[in-house]
């Protein structure tokens, strides 16, 4: 269904996404500072899951929509390509900082879980993010359409996982390798940037 390149780019593009702290890395760096690892491991789950009824929501939106119209099809290439585009504009720009973190009381895993769902099934930004995202890598010729938003929102949702349960587990070493890792924190951005500039021309000019 999906060749090698195809699933390494979108790999490659969703780890560097994860490289840009968001509210969602932020929210498990508060949780876990405030209620241990393992509440910070229930919240990471928590968005990972918000972030799959993200992608179901696509899927079911747009699956008919790109099967049948090529001028949807154009529509949500071109407004994809300009917001990856965007993006790696915006993550050049960008000055390195130290975020802070959102101020949050203790709570147990499970609340924790609960409440990380909602919050990211109803932040307008992931919205967006997978409208004009993951389009772009389905092709009808491929396949059901349904289907291939729901490998690559599984691939996300475990990559998502994996990273913020890594974060809330090492934290304190974490911060240490950070620290003599200074240049990485200044070029990251530039990385990134790149890296998103770079597939929205490619989205750009594909063909349906």
């Amino acid at each position: 269904m999906f060749d090698l390149s195809t699933l390494s780019t979108f790999v490659a593009v969703v780890l560097g996404l994860f490289l840009i702290p968001g509210p969602a890395v932020l929210l498990v760096l508060s949780r876990t500072v405030q209620s241990g690892r393992k509440t910070g491991v229930m919240t990471g789950l928590g968005i990972a899951a918000g972030d799959f009824v993200h992608t179901i929501f696509a899927a079911v939106g747009l699956s008919a929509v790109l099967m049948t119209s090529a001028l949807a099809f154009n529509a949500v290439k071109f407004i994809g390509a300009a917001y990856l585009i965007y993006l790696g504009i915006r993550a050049i720009r960008a000055k390195q900082g130290n975020p802070s973190l959102p101020k949050v009381s203790a709570i147990t895993p499970a609340r924790a879980f609960l409440q990380a769902v909602p919050a990211e099934v109803l932040n307008p930004k992931t919205a967006l993010f997978f409208l004009a995202f993951m389009p772009q890598f389905v092709h009808p010729e491929r396949g059901t359409i349904f289907f291939q938003f729901a490998i690559l929102g599984l691939i996300f949702v475990a990559l998502s996982s994996l990273y913020t349960s890594l974060i809330a587990l090492s934290i304190r070493p974490l911060g240490r390798v950070m620290r003599h890792l200074s240049w990485l924190g200044r070029w990251q951005g530039k990385i990134v940037g790149t890296i998103f500039i770079t597939l929205g021309i490619k989205v750009a000019t594909q063909h349906r």
